[in-house]
């Protein structure tokens, strides 16, 4: 796989939630064509990936675009949650944090909106 850019939410605030998506979006112009984008979320971010939020209308626009939305497991398991509780196309990893890490191990830009 390509180096990509991946881009960390930790924050329920709906307005930080579409300022990260916003983010993404743009970025797909400035990147060349194919290089992936994923938000991550973990911790209260998580609720980016509930369906019906605040921002769900961005989310999916995202979505469409090729954004990928990755989620933690661990944060998922403290609150609960299964991946029924998500949008059908979250890609769920077992540690939002770790995540982070093997992307900028490699070579993944990395960006905290």
């Amino acid at each position: 796989m390509s180096e990509g850019v991946t881009l960390h939410l930790d924050e329920d605030a709906p307005s930080k939630q579409a300022s990260v998506l916003r983010n993404a979006l743009h970025l797909l112009p400035e990147v060349p064509a194919g290089t992936p984008i994923e938000v991550v979320v973990h911790g209260e971010g998580i609720s980016l990936a509930r369906p019906g939020g605040p921002v769900s209308v961005s989310l999916a626009e995202a979505l469409a675009a090729g954004i990928t939305l990755v989620a933690c497991h661990n944060t998922m398991q403290a609150q609960g949650l299964t991946s029924d509780d998500l949008v059908p196309q979250a890609v769920v990893v077992p540690s939002g944090v770790g995540h982070l890490v093997r992307r900028q191990r490699e070579g993944w830009a990395y960006v905290r909106p």
